[in-house]
């Protein structure tokens, strides 16, 4: 019970004590429906459970307000410690929590190295992270 709290915790997803059921409402086609924002804190609670060696997260908190996504990042921070992390992300924040980032380009890796490190010495990178930003 104490590990199904601390993955819901990391995830935010304590939204599910507020459902019907609590923890036994039944969700998909024959039960209740999730926001898209839901959908991925409770999978991703659920994959955090099986203290897996290697998590694969493809782009996990991309439906997550920004609010949202600033505390399951920070929360992911301490849980990922002795885990492989694979981190598919778009935007620069989630980037942030890999110790070693690969870029992609036509879908090859082209550069890899910490966040520092290709910004300093990749331009497509720095530019790629300036388009994000609000001008």
């Amino acid at each position: 019970e104490a590990e199904i709290e601390e993955a819901l915790h990391v995830a935010r997803a304590e939204f599910v004590y507020d459902l019907p059921w609590g923890l036994e409402t039944r969700l998909g086609e024959q039960g209740l429906s999730l926001s898209g924002g839901q959908r991925q804190r409770l999978a991703l609670a659920r994959a955090i459970l099986v203290k897996p060696r290697v998590l694969v997260l493809d782009d996990t908190l991309s439906a997550l307000d920004i609010h949202t996504e600033a505390e399951v990042e920070e929360a992911l921070r301490s849980t990922l410690v002795g885990v492989t992390g694979i981190v598919v992300a778009h935007r620069a924040s989630t980037v942030l929590l890999a110790d070693r980032v690969a870029m992609l380009v036509d879908g090859r890796i082209a550069h890899v190295g910490t966040h520092h490190d290709l910004l300093a010495a990749v331009p497509e990178y720095r530019e790629l992270l300036s388009a994000e930003t609000p001008a």
